[in-house]
């Protein structure tokens, strides 16, 4: 058992114990794997002979205060079962750092397909193109759901969503930038003087693409949508740009489609999955250029992040100064997308 803590980092016999307390219907010792795939909360399989779990915790050491809040995406997995987004059904959350270390939550295993390349390996193009509006209408049901109605009025600040996310990045920026960008400093004032009009408010799930759905096994339909860190409230369209970066980018940048033969593929173009989307969501509002540069502004700023992070030499990934270049090319896309 002493070699399992070590490998896990925590006791697999106090969550164990805690699992069969608070869960039920547990048969045998449970089997813990950990899940790659660079989440920032460490996420576990854990198999039990009659039934398999998943287990997200907060990683070890001094953490800011409202980072890595697992209970929050708890909190919004499990109000979200009432409704018909799908998500995985949560059984239980722990706040006790004496079970395992951190806080963490349990919900149940759903079997299905993640991928982690925009261009779905391995399937055909027509379950391709199925598979992409399934993608865009799971997000338009999402953004049409009652906040109120489901406990979750106060996930979040209502309104004024982009002003506060504009104002976030651009300090952001003069925080972690390693050069000039006369492109930043244009979105720095172009963005704040061009702010949509309307104040929606919804649910947002904050990382919205392909790689954070699970697919059914074997039909074109998600069956789980993934990885609730960044959840919270604020404006639908900010979840439905940031998603549409996948068109904008190359493939070598952070793995878009931008340049692919998307025909062939059986990939539809961004309008076509943006139609999708419309023909679902209630709220009435259409993507514009402004969305669009607001979500490449905050990739832009993102990615100086990790170039300045692999400068002071503390960066999470291998390839963080390569990443860091993409500043420059992002922040150009999104300048050029205000000339019109």
């Amino acid at each position: 058992m002493s070699l399992e803590r070590d490998r896990l980092g925590f006791d697999p016999a106090a969550l164990d114990a805690y699992l069969k307390a608070q869960v039920g219907g547990l048969v045998g010792a449970p089997r813990l794997t950990p899940i790659a795939g660079g989440q920032s909360n460490p996420t576990y399989f854990v198999d039990y002979d009659d039934r398999a779990l998943v287990l997200r915790k907060q990683p070890a050491g001094n953490l800011l205060p409202s980072a890595h809040a697992v209970d929050r995406e708890y909190r919004i997995i499990r109000a979200l079962a009432q409704t018909d987004v799908p998500v995985p059904p949560a059984l239980a959350s722990c706040a006790d750092r004496d079970i395992i270390g951190t806080p963490f939550y349990v919900m149940e295993k759903v079997e299905g397909r993640v991928f982690h390349d925009c261009t779905l390996p391995g399937v055909a193009p027509g379950e391709r193109r199925a598979m992409y509006g399934a993608m865009a209408r799971t997000l338009a049901a999402f953004h049409n759901v009652d906040v109120a109605a489901v406990g979750l009025s106060d996930f979040g600040k209502p309104g004024n969503y982009f002003a506060r996310q504009i104002g976030r990045w651009t300090r952001q920026w003069a925080l972690s930038k390693t050069r000039e960008d006369a492109h930043i400093d244009h979105l720095v004032a172009w963005l704040p003087a061009h702010l949509p009009t309307d104040d929606t408010t919804s649910l947002v799930h904050g990382d919205y693409r392909i790689g954070n759905l699970m697919f059914h096994p074997t039909k074109p339909e998600v069956v789980a949508v993934l990885d609730w860190e960044l959840s919270t409230l604020g404006h639908p369209l900010a979840d439905l740009a940031h998603c549409a970066m996948a068109w904008v980018s190359r493939p070598d940048e952070y793995g878009g489609i931008a340049g692919l033969d998307l025909e062939d593929l059986g990939i539809p173009e961004l309008r076509d999955v943006v139609a999708q989307y419309d023909a679902v969501a209630r709220h009435g509002q259409a993507l514009t250029d402004f969305h669009m540069a607001f979500a490449l502004f905050r990739w832009a700023v993102i990615f100086e992040g990790i170039a300045a992070r692999a400068k002071a030499g503390n960066a999470n990934s291998a390839n963080a100064g390569d990443t860091g270049r993409l500043a420059a090319a992002f922040a150009a896309r999104a300048a050029a997308l205000t000339e019109g």
